[in-house]
């Protein structure tokens, strides 16, 4: 598991209140996670990072790409205040989730691990059999577990002995297929696919990630007066009927056998047992809604239904 990576320290104020939609203010704890968005000055979407205050004046960024790296760096201050420095290339990063990830990471350290100790949404500087790490307990797929970074000559290292501990338990390597299944199953958007510049975060059901009352940022203006009472459209899941019909992704969906949408990214439901497939839709579209995607020239019967599918009160992530 991979993402652009950022640092930047913030030794004098936090700057980047002024580009994220969250409350990230350096009144925050060490060890906080918060997610956010980066807006443009329309209100539309133009990243979604996770940022974990690591120090009193560094943060790490995970980012989509070199563009947000860009505009955080546009954003800072001339005054030398902030520095914005992209560590990618000199990172590794392995994600480790199931019920049974913390029994493999605590055969690697003697850390307290528990969640009293170790919540979700907070990060901690670990040794795992000699290899320094940056524990971030967050989860893109739905299940207890982490985000594992070390650098990269530590890499492989760490790859081979979180394999090791956990073949005990079953532990296999997934890939993206897996990835994609269950982050649809939680409903987690993905940026440049479910969202872009072209959707406000109500539209894309986010938002929950813009506080307005902390002040000014990016985008603020142009969201006054917008809600989910506002929005033009809305993404929603789709559960398909057969089981066999898993679509691609960009299929039309017609309600009431005429063109009101489309899809933006699908896969097989491993969970539900039923292929998922989340689509833009009209803004009245009603949980329950029966449509059709069409696929390859043939019409696949669907349902709108409520997000999550999987543990719609994620205690998978709490425990």
């Amino acid at each position: 598991f991979f993402k652009q990576k950022t640092a930047y320290e913030i030794p004098k104020r936090d700057w980047s209140s002024d580009v994220c939609s969250s409350d990230l203010d350096v009144d925050r704890p060490v060890g906080t996670v918060v997610y956010t968005l980066m807006l443009d000055e329309a209100g539309g979407i133009r990243s979604d990072l996770t940022v974990a205050r690591l120090a009193e004046d560094r943060f790490q960024v995970g980012a989509n790409g070199p563009l947000d790296v860009d505009r955080l760096g546009h954003h800072a201050p001339r005054d030398g205040s902030v520095t914005v420095r992209e560590i990618t290339a000199g990172t590794s990063c392995v994600g480790i989730w199931g019920p049974r990830a913390r029994d493999v990471l605590a055969r690697l350290t003697r850390e307290d691990l528990t969640n009293a100790s170790f919540r979700y949404f907070r990060a901690k500087r670990l040794t795992l059999d000699h290899i320094p790490v940056t524990a971030l307990r967050v989860s893109y797929v739905g299940e207890l577990g982490w985000e594992l970074y070390t650098s990269s000559d530590h890499g492989l290292a760490l790859w081979d002995r979180l394999m090791r501990a956990g073949e005990p338990d079953g532990i296999v390597a997934a890939g993206r297929a897996a990835f994609a299944s269950l982050r649809l199953e939680k409903g987690y958007r993905l940026w440049g696919v479910d969202m872009s510049a072209e959707d406000d975060p109500w539209e894309a059901g986010l938002g929950w990630v813009v506080k307005r009352d902390k002040g000014d940022f990016v985008g603020r203006a142009a969201l006054e007066g917008r809600s989910d009472a506002t929005a033009r459209r809305r993404l929603l899941p789709l559960v398909m009927d057969d089981p066999t019909h898993v679509v691609l992704g960009k299929e039309p969906v017609f309600v009431a056998g005429r063109p009101a949408g489309y899809v933006t990214s699908a896969a097989m439901g491993h969970t539900i047992g039923r292929p998922i497939a989340y689509a833009w839709l009209p803004p009245a579209t009603a949980i329950g809604t029966r449509v059709e995607v069409e696929h390859r020239g043939e019409r696949y019967p669907a349902t709108v239904s409520a997000e999550p599918l999987v543990d719609p009160k994620g205690e998978r992530l709490r425990v």
